[in-house]
């Protein structure tokens, strides 16, 4: 009898809680140095530095993580910026330790970011297009206008995305991009006609 009654206690604690409107006051939070931590604004004053601003500008001579200072290899384009890339550049096959080493590595990243759209052979059919009827697929690997594309646009193409194909920039690092334009000209190969 008595479990039932503080069955009914806790209900219509529970009930007297919910009140069916919205409340202006803030959120009960155990932990809330998580919730409201002390930060800045962006364009807001600081009492921090002497110079009272709060966006920082990068220390000099500073390269982030991500730019290759070659732009060949970081953005696949000339040095000229003209044009793209006509080729995997020659020092990342040395980076991996050989051109098998950089397919092996390129098939092993396109199994994890391309297949599911690209399928095992590049036509374009992999399972979120088959199952998910996502249109319009993605285009065969096969095609002679992929073929002709110069490797510098591939890498460009995974780096930034295209049409309803997402930028894979943040994901993979550069290196393993261009691991990946090598194994989609390795499957070019194996299922030429």
């Amino acid at each position: 009898m008595a479990r039932a009654l503080s069955a009914v206690g806790c209900m219509l604690l529970a009930v007297a809680g919910c009140r069916g409107q919205t409340s202006s006051e803030p959120p009960i939070v155990l932990l809330r140095n998580m919730f409201s931590q002390d930060r800045y604004n962006a364009q807001a004053e600081s009492q921090l530095f002497r110079d009272g601003r709060t966006m920082r500008v990068p220390v000099e001579g500073t390269i982030p993580r991500e730019r290759e200072v070659d732009p060949e290899i970081g953005q696949g384009r000339l040095q000229d910026d003209s044009d793209y890339v006509p080729e995997v550049p020659p020092a990342l096959a040395q980076h991996f330790g050989g051109a098998q080493a950089l397919i092996e590595r390129g098939q092993d990243r396109y199994g994890i970011y391309c297949r599911p759209c690209h399928d095992g052979t590049g036509s374009g059919r992999g399972t979120v297009i088959t199952r998910a009827g996502w249109q319009p697929p993605p285009p065969s690997f096969h095609q002679d206008r992929i073929r002709q594309m110069p490797d510098g646009q591939l890498f460009a193409t995974i780096s930034h995305g295209v049409r309803t194909m997402p930028s894979y920039g943040a994901q993979i690092p550069v290196n393993d991009r261009w691991a990946i334009v090598s194994y989609v000209r390795a499957l070019q190969l194996s299922q030429g006609e």
